[in-house]
């Protein structure tokens, strides 16, 4: 019987309205399509400085691609994304703006910042909205950095020196280079900041006395590259003669995120060079924080403890 009513032929008035009926019950319209069954929960968002070095930039992505499967398996996550302040793509601004396409309606946003200056203080909030400094503000437009202001709501964690990452990282890379410790001194090279000087000289501080307990280094100094010494190799020079005064090898390691060829082989490499006997004397390696397991797990308990209070926070 049932068979006879599936052969059974309509009139073709009858069949036209049978097919438009199926069409428009098994399409959903435009609207329904993005509407709320199709939002998204949490996306974490991992954010650097950048450069116009791609070996820069490639370590950033490569902690993204190391991270991804571990961050989304945390409740609550179904995105994760990477985005540079400038020099680099995407920019933050994009990358906000793809979360907000795909409807997300949390955004935690991971600074692989070390720690607290103008970036992370006034230059990101005022990008994502968080904050309206009018210095920040015009200083955005002039190096032509886009502000964004998402739909979805932003969580900015803090920096790399609310953990011990810096501490253990530096001592793994110390103890690579060391040869005879009590012939040893300890220099570690930063960007530095003049506005929050304070800050960078006691992170480095808590780092070298660290390094040097662990080590039995008996004698640090520190040296900056960024524009707080006006981008010059003098800073690096300077700081390694003041070891090799009191020591027969200095122990150079640059506490920057990544690689560049400016920073490390430019800035420092040629601070070093000008030395007399800097091979004998100088023990370098013109590497970075990354790639470091330790950091890529660090952004993992990051997210998951925003993922936690977002969702404790938002239960019904």
């Amino acid at each position: 019987m049932k068979n006879r009513l599936y052969r059974k032929v309509l009139p073709p008035q009858k069949f036209m309205v049978v097919l438009l009926i199926l069409l428009t019950g098994c399409s959903t319209p435009e609207k329904d399509l993005v509407g709320h069954s199709q939002e998204k929960n949490i996306g974490v968002l991992l954010l650097n400085h950048g450069s116009r070095s791609e070996r820069w930039r490639a370590n950033l992505i490569e902690l993204e691609q190391n991270v991804s499967t571990e961050i989304l398996a945390i409740e609550g996550i179904d995105g994760i994304r990477t985005a540079f302040m400038e020099h680099a793509e995407p920019s933050i601004a994009s990358a906000l703006k793809g979360f907000d396409r795909e409807q997300y309606r949390h955004i935690v946003i991971i600074p692989i910042f070390l720690t607290i200056g103008t970036h992370m203080f006034d230059d990101i909030p005022t990008i994502i909205g968080q904050k309206e400094n009018p210095a920040s503000l015009e200083k955005l437009k002039l190096e032509n950095i886009e502000r964004y202001v998402p739909v979805a709501k932003t969580h900015l964690a803090p920096s790399l020196d609310f953990s011990d990452l810096l501490k253990t990282n530096t001592l793994r890379r110390t103890r690579a280079l060391s040869g005879e410790i009590k012939e040893e001194g300890l220099v570690l090279i930063g960007y530095g900041s003049t506005v929050f000087d304070e800050q960078w000289n006691g992170l480095f501080d808590n780092v070298a006395t660290y390094v040097c307990n662990e080590t039995g280094i008996t004698d640090y100094t520190t040296a900056w590259c960024g524009h707080i010494a006006h981008y010059s190799p003098d800073s690096t020079t300077a700081a390694v003669n003041r070891i090799l005064e009191k020591k027969k090898r200095a122990i150079v390691i640059p506490l920057l995120v990544s690689s560049s060829e400016q920073f490390q082989i430019d800035i420092i490499g040629n601070g070093i060079s000008t030395i007399d006997h800097h091979r004998e004397k100088v023990a370098y390696k013109p590497d970075a924080i990354l790639p470091d397991t330790d950091l890529e797990q660090w952004v993992i308990d990051v997210a998951k403890e925003y993922a936690a209070k977002i969702q404790a926070e938002t239960k019904p």
